[in-house]
């Protein structure tokens, strides 16, 4: 999250609204009506409840007012504008105080189909209609309780488990693999390799094995961890602080599993 950015998030005027350009506009319309056209068949059923409450625009970028005003009176969250990167501590403590952190620029059309900086789409389409849901809502603002009382080596552990949950975390479903995680749902890409290519590795979670697995922001994944069902998070988040630093302690004992990707220094995985 410290790393530089070539984007500039927009502030907002007054009255809390944000001028977004056409073409920007216009990038949201082309990657709002893309993901839309697949989510039925590759979101799970409670993202796709969370879309329906959130009613997103489709012609414009939405006012986070917009957004915030329907999660909280669903659970208590808002959207809170950022910069494009910020750090791991005000990550932690704006997700511990129920606000979700929303940097307010939109990708180029260079990036288009994946960019590694979190933008507007990605945190919008991707997260908020799952913070409508009970359980995504409450481990959300757990895991931010969890990074404000861990050690700055601990959060390393920690960033593996928040990236094979809310970022890329799938679902073994009665209808078969679903995504829920945000940075799958953002990215067509992503979408069709997590869920069809026969190369990945999909593995049941267990948080002692998440943390010990190591990642890259730059490549599609090759491995994702399985729920069964968005609330299966509540056993993660029924974890005691102290239960998971335990875990982490045990997972610095054990070791990483090895890389199952080049790495690279710019890899967050170590």
């Amino acid at each position: 999250m410290a790393k530089a950015t070539k984007y500039v998030s927009k502030v907002a005027d007054e009255h809390g609204n944000i001028a977004w350009s056409a073409a920007e506009n216009q990038i949201w319309h082309e990657l709002i009506t893309r993901q839309l056209s697949i989510v039925n068949e590759s979101a799970c059923d409670e993202f796709i409840a969370g879309l329906a409450k959130l009613n997103l625009p489709q012609d414009r970028i939405p006012q986070l007012n917009e957004v915030s005003e329907v999660l909280n009176a669903e659970t208590g969250w808002r959207c809170e504008p950022v910069p494009a990167l910020i750090g791991f501590g005000e990550f932690f403590r704006l997700l511990s105080e129920r606000k979700f952190p929303v940097a307010t620029f939109i990708r180029s059309r260079a990036e288009f189909d994946y960019l590694q900086e979190p933008d507007i789409f990605h945190e919008i389409y991707g997260h908020c209609p799952l913070l409508t849901n009970p359980s995504f809502a409450d481990f959300t603002q757990a895991y931010g309780k969890m990074g404000l009382n861990a050690t700055k080596e601990q959060r390393v552990f920690l960033a593996r488990l928040y990236w094979f949950t809310v970022e890329f975390g799938l679902l073994d479903t009665p209808k078969g693999l679903r995504v829920y995680g945000g940075g799958i749902l953002s990215s067509p890409s992503e979408t069709d390799y997590a869920l069809n290519d026969k190369h990945v590795e999909r593995k049941p979670l267990e948080v002692l094995d998440v943390l010990r697995t190591q990642y890259r922001i730059d490549i599609l994944q090759p491995v994702y961890f399985m729920l069964t069902k968005v609330s299966d998070l509540d056993e993660i988040r029924k974890l005691e602080v102290d239960d998971i630093m335990a875990l982490i302690e045990q997972a610095q004992a054990l070791g990483l599993h090895p890389a199952k990707f080049e790495t690279k220094s710019t890899s967050k995985a170590s």
